[in-house]
């Protein structure tokens, strides 16, 4: 195997455990006699070393600033039923906070939807999991998890019991230049039904259960692996707020928001997102679900544009969800991610009706929460209004943070209540 050796004292973060070596941490590497090129190909196990030579781990060599992502401290290769073990581990935390189909919800009602792998805080960082019903969709965000997405495919299998198909979505994922060989998306694994479907590009036969809601997910086709898994638990809190209001749900992608207000008895609930196919699923699961409502209304606009067109017709509202896409994906574009929160948001209060709710997000790694609080304070600020916390928000148990990675806490929300 070849051998990464960091500069002197470089290897103190991984004696925290923490998963990745940086490229500026590394002295020199030792290409293993198989090697015909200059320097690892990507996506390959390589075994991390100190200056001292002390054996520090094993990991996926990639190119750019994080060198090496750690799949296992301490050893020089990986144990034999890795995969399985990481899996198995990672399925027995889901049981064990009640999400899985075999137990009821923390809301008491059926759930057949959770993420399964949540990169470094289940310790295998790079690979995203999420389950719907019997369908398992992988994400690879590293080379090295995508070189080994069979082996992980055949660990889910054996240790997850519900799971019969699984799908593999990478095109958007892996790295832009990443010399990558095989197939980015497409089915790893197939069931006789999912076999049998004329159209192998449509999922439409497949719906999932979220505490109790049916919602058709189009891993396919949608964004991320299909679904926003991660606001499970804060639908589950705009349910509870949702009754006899006026509800607002921006960017709204496929209706998760809405179909909770509606089941907590909104008077009204009015969905947006830019996105025409969003709408058009946003509709088939209200359909699903509220086969007889005549008091949801869904609308594919620009969020800056529509807000700013209800204001002038004096629209107002009880309730308002923002839960944008992330305005900054990387840490050069925090100044005008902040901008941007603050300017929604400043809308989005000036629409409130006094005694109103507003639920605001930022999933925004790069944008810290502090940050983001001060944006919406801003906002606040900016529109004259008196405004309380309620709630501060995040990501639910099934995306967990490595307590010795807490760059892995990203979802942040604040549920406002405005004068």
């Amino acid at each position: 195997m070849t051998t990464i050796y960091l500069k002197p004292h470089k290897e103190e973060s991984l004696k925290r455990f923490h998963p990745w070596v940086f490229s500026g941490a590394i002295a020199r590497v030792v290409l293993d006699a198989a090697h015909k090129a200059a320097s690892p190909e990507e996506g390959e196990l390589v075994a991390v070393r100190s200056a001292a030579d002390e054996t520090l781990g094993v990991g996926h060599w990639q190119v750019g600033s994080i060198a090496v992502r750690i799949l296992a401290f301490g050893v020089e290769k990986l144990p034999r039923d890795f995969w399985r073990e990481r899996i198995r581990a990672a399925y027995q935390v889901r049981e064990a906070i009640g999400i899985t189909p075999s137990q009821p919800s923390p809301q008491g009602k059926e759930n057949n939807t959770f993420r399964l792998i949540h990169g470094e805080g289940d310790f295998l960082p790079g690979l995203i999991v999420d389950v719907y019903a019997e369908t398992a969709v992988i994400q690879a965000h590293s080379v090295g998890m995508h070189v080994c997405r069979n082996e992980i495919a055949e660990a889910i299998l054996a240790e997850v019991p519900q799971v019969q198909n699984i799908y593999y979505k990478s095109d958007d994922t892996l790295p832009f230049k990443a010399p990558v060989e095989g197939e980015k998306t497409g089915w790893l694994v197939e069931s006789q039904k999912t076999a049998s479907l004329k159209d192998k590009s449509r999922s439409d036969e497949f719906w999932s259960v979220e505490n109790g809601l049916e919602f058709r997910i189009d891993w396919l086709r949608g964004q991320k692996t299909g679904f926003f898994i991660d606001q499970r638990e804060n639908r589950a809190l705009v349910e509870r707020y949702a009754k006899d209001k006026d509800v607002l749900n921006m960017f709204c992608y496929t209706g998760g928001f809405s179909l909770y207000a509606l089941r907590g008895g909104a008077k009204t609930v009015d969905s947006v997102d830019v996105s025409q196919k969003a709408i058009d699923l946003v509709n088939i699961n209200v359909a699903r679900n509220f086969p007889e409502a005549t008091n949801h209304t869904a609308v594919a606009a620009d969020a800056f544009e529509y807000l700013t067109a209800q204001k002038a017709q004096g629209r107002t509202y009880d309730l308002i969800i923002l839960d944008p896409p992330a305005f900054a994906k990387h840490r050069d574009a925090v100044k005008n991610a902040l901008r941007g929160y603050q300017r929604i948001n400043a809308k989005a209060i000036e629409m409130i009706r006094p005694g109103g709710i507003l639920f605001t997000f930022s999933c925004s790694q790069a944008v810290d929460k502090e940050a983001f609080r001060l944006a919406v304070f801003s906002a606040a600020a900016q529109v004259g209004r008196k405004v309380r916390i309620l709630h501060q928000l995040h990501q639910p148990q099934d995306h967990p943070i490595n307590i010795y990675h807490p760059e892995g806490e990203y979802l942040k929300g604040l549920v406002l209540y405005v004068e």
